[in-house]
């Protein structure tokens, strides 16, 4: 035993060698779940901001996936023989979420602008609103606030859709001032 513990406890946490880069591969797996765990209790816990549970489900498992693929790229650019794939992944993440970013402005954009609406709380469902649209001023009741679109419904029963974007940077008028709220 005390052979088999002098020949294999060096390369215990030795990158290098096969068994160090499994107990490596073991405690990067576990970080990895500890991190996902936290995200889906977090994001579960914050579900009672958004009125609809299905942003905060996509919001954790878009989480969820970052959190795997990070620690994925730092176990690969420990182990000595995974870190030219590790280089090349940390670069082509990067390249691909500069090329996402670029296709994708104006729905993220809209995502963000949701945020913040949600975060400051600027709008509620059932608040009634007068704002500029292609058919000149109309006056709607907020019927769903979303990450992307808010929807307005109108006293001739249309509905607006709204992206968040335009939402988040026009002059709106609240038409029922809100009591403050305790």
């Amino acid at each position: 035993m005390k052979e088999f513990l002098s020949n294999h406890l060096p390369h215990f946490f030795d990158p290098s060698s096969l068994l160090g880069a499994l107990v490596y591969a073991g405690i990067f797996f576990g970080l990895a779940l500890f991190a996902s765990r936290i995200v889906r209790i977090s994001l579960k816990r914050a579900t009672k901001f958004f009125p609809d549970t299905a942003e905060a489900i996509f919001v954790a498992q878009l989480l969820q996936v970052i959190v795997f693929l990070v620690v994925f790229i730092l176990y690969a650019h420990l182990i000595p023989a995974l870190r030219s794939l590790g280089i090349a992944l940390l670069t082509g993440a990067s390249v691909a979420s500069v090329v996402v970013g670029l296709a994708s402005q104006s729905s993220l954009g809209n995502v963000i602008a949701g945020f913040s609406i949600f975060l400051f709380h600027r709008f509620h469902v059932g608040d009634q609103l007068q704002m500029n649209t292609p058919k000149g001023l109309a006056t709607g009741t907020i019927e769903a606030l979303s990450l992307g679109y808010t929807t307005l419904r109108t006293t001739e029963n249309e509905e607006i859709l709204v992206p968040n974007s335009v939402l988040a940077n026009s002059i709106i008028i609240r038409l029922q001032p809100r009591v403050h709220e305790e």
